[in-house]
């Protein structure tokens, strides 16, 4: 089956530049963008459906890299059921486990801590709630684990890692532990700043970071108490490669203050925009969307560039496939409009001054999933069916 989408107004293609599409209209096919072009070269009847977003905003699906899942669409921390496919109502359309650290009764001990990584994330390979892809199993770093477990994860499909949650006396002992996964081609987020939940170090601080080298520094403005500001100086200029991760459940001002210097310094690459729910903040629907209008808004990012910190960025960081919407990538896009009652005329325009666009589309896996979001409110415009 194949699927056009017409009519596509201000578009960005996920790139680092901000690029718009090259044409206003997208053919999926098998779950994938199949071409890219003119709507006046979509001929009435030549697919099964047509889309016409009516001169609305398209862009890739959002990517949250910091999210807590469990197994299903549940979360322990909220006793909420659901929350996966209410995140793609506010345009999510791919999340990565920051962990499966809140199961209930998590093991600490390695062979549990491996049983716990490899069974989420094989569990989310054939599971999609609401559509959403989950990048799931996230091993957990705890003493114990060794070169020779992190190679046999690794083997058994796990890819991602997390640190910050373990029982070890000091945040240098993480160290060597960060390394050996990395070596075995592991993706690892560590913690970085206050602790967040009862048990977890006091703070992991930008020196420890620094000597740590983790493929990313994981809520870098605070999850939820940040580093200092001379810490924020440090972890943009003192590395070219971690990125940063900026997300909705820390602290706004010091989002700001890095995204400012990532900017001035040349790093914009390296930011990426999350949720890092749910958490005791709570579980948030719009978490990207509210974090893009902030750093619009009141921050230095301009819309496209937000756009790209919570697609394309992340999509390199984590050598992801969607997050950008090329010929041959998975079709995952949204359409966005202005709200009613917004003095904006264009989603773009509303991140700009601070507004929530309304999601009008989510298109994931190539295949149609919401056409009015239940979350943001209604656009001053709304797609048409065919």
């Amino acid at each position: 089956m194949t699927v056009a989408v017409v009519n596509i107004g201000r578009s960005h293609t996920g790139n680092f530049a901000g690029e718009s599409l090259a044409g206003d209209a997208i053919v999926i096919k098998d779950g994938r963008i199949a071409w890219i072009g003119q709507t006046s070269d979509v001929a009435s009847g030549d697919h099964p459906q047509t889309i016409d977003v009516r001169g609305m905003t398209v862009i890739p699906g959002l990517i949250d890299s910091h999210v807590h899942t469990t197994f299903g669409d549940y979360t322990p921390r909220q006793n909420t059921v659901g929350f996966l496919e209410s995140y793609v109502h506010g345009g999510t359309t791919t999340s990565i486990s920051a962990s499966e650290v809140h199961v209930p009764g998590r093991p600490t001990d390695v062979v549990g801590i491996k049983a716990l990584a490899i069974a989420a994330h094989h569990s989310y390979r054939n599971y999609f709630p609401g559509g959403m892809t989950v990048h799931g199993g996230s091993v957990i770093l705890e003493p114990g684990l060794s070169d020779a477990d992190f190679v046999e994860l690794r083997q058994a499909g796990v890819w991602l890692a997390k640190g910050g949650f373990g029982a070890f006396n000091s945040p240098e002992e993480y160290i060597p532990m960060v390394h050996s996964a990395r070596k075995a081609g592991i993706v690892v987020m560590c913690h970085s700043g206050g602790g967040s939940i009862p048990g977890s170090m006091d703070k992991i601080a930008v020196d420890v970071l620094l000597e740590m080298n983790p493929n990313i520094a994981g809520h870098i403005n605070g999850g939820p108490t940040s580093l200092t500001p001379e810490e924020n100086a440090r972890i943009v200029s003192e590395s070219d490669e971690i990125a940063l991760q900026l997300v909705h459940a820390g602290n706004l001002r010091s989002a700001i203050d890095i995204a400012e210097q990532a900017l001035q310094q040349a790093q914009f690459h390296r930011i990426m925009i999350a949720t890092d729910t749910p958490t005791g903040t709570g579980v948030i629907p719009l978490g990207m969307l509210r974090q893009m209008a902030e750093l619009c808004s009141l921050g230095p990012l301009t819309p496209e560039q937000a756009v790209s910190a919570a697609t394309g960025n992340v999509s390199a960081v984590y050598g992801l496939e969607e997050g950008l919407l090329e010929v041959g990538r998975p079709a995952n896009l949204v359409a966005l409009d202005a709200p009613l009652g917004s003095r904006a005329d264009s989603a773009f325009d509303a991140l700009a001054i601070g507004d929530l666009p309304a999601v009008t589309m989510v298109i994931s896996r190539g295949e149609l999933r919401v056409t009015r979001s239940r979350n943001t409110p209604a656009g001053k415009r709304a797609v048409a069916l065919d």
